[in-house]
């Protein structure tokens, strides 16, 4: 009787601490992820050769010519062609007309073809060319690839007086003027 009333107490004991043992690997796995995920994207954030993140945007006469008036969009966003196009009809940029002097339109220019969606090694520019398929947009709404990422989004939502377009990158995606668009980060307004 000992014996087996031993053995329960023993069995019960090993049953209690694997499950405890297992409850702690559970609750440290996830730690361990949230950091590995909070390392890697540091990593790749600042080495210069993000695949995962589009790069900040520093350029300061793109910034302050262009992000004085709107968002100042990542130029992976969309090809040189696009950029081209756009800044070739600042006449009509979008219904206002903006003035900029010849040199100072190049040198943008520069920066956006420099930085354009062709050049990046970044993952999501890549898919973004591919849905292209050769066209050349105005507007960051009309490549495929983006309408795609956003499709779960309704028009209601979108026309929220807090949002206002599909255009208004930065409503929702905190951390776009760092180039991260990372859909765990997301935050839709009310």
């Amino acid at each position: 009787m000992r014996t087996s009333r031993k053995g329960l107490v023993f069995v019960l004991a090993f049953t209690l601490l694997s499950v405890g043992i297992f409850q702690i690997t559970l609750a440290d796995h996830g730690k361990d992820e949230h950091r590995y995920r909070n390392r890697y994207r540091e990593k790749n954030r600042n080495d210069g050769r993000s695949t995962s993140y589009f790069k900040a945007i520093n350029h300061p006469v793109y910034k302050d010519h262009c992000g004085a008036c709107h968002f100042a969009y990542s130029p992976e966003l969309l090809p040189s062609a696009s950029w081209k196009k756009i800044l070739d009809q600042l006449d009509d940029h979008f219904g206002e007309s903006i003035e900029l002097d010849q040199q100072t339109k190049k040198v943008i220019l520069g920066c956006l073809e420099t930085n354009a969606a062709e050049h990046s090694l970044n993952k999501r520019t890549a898919k973004i060319v591919r849905s292209l398929r050769g066209q050349v947009p105005k507007r960051i709404t009309e490549i495929p690839y983006i309408r795609e990422k956003h499709h779960e989004i309704s028009a209601a939502t979108i026309k929220r007086q807090s949002i206002g377009s599909l255009s208004n990158c930065v409503v929702c995606h905190n951390t776009a003027a760092e180039g991260i668009f990372d859909d765990h980060l997301v935050v839709i307004p009310e």
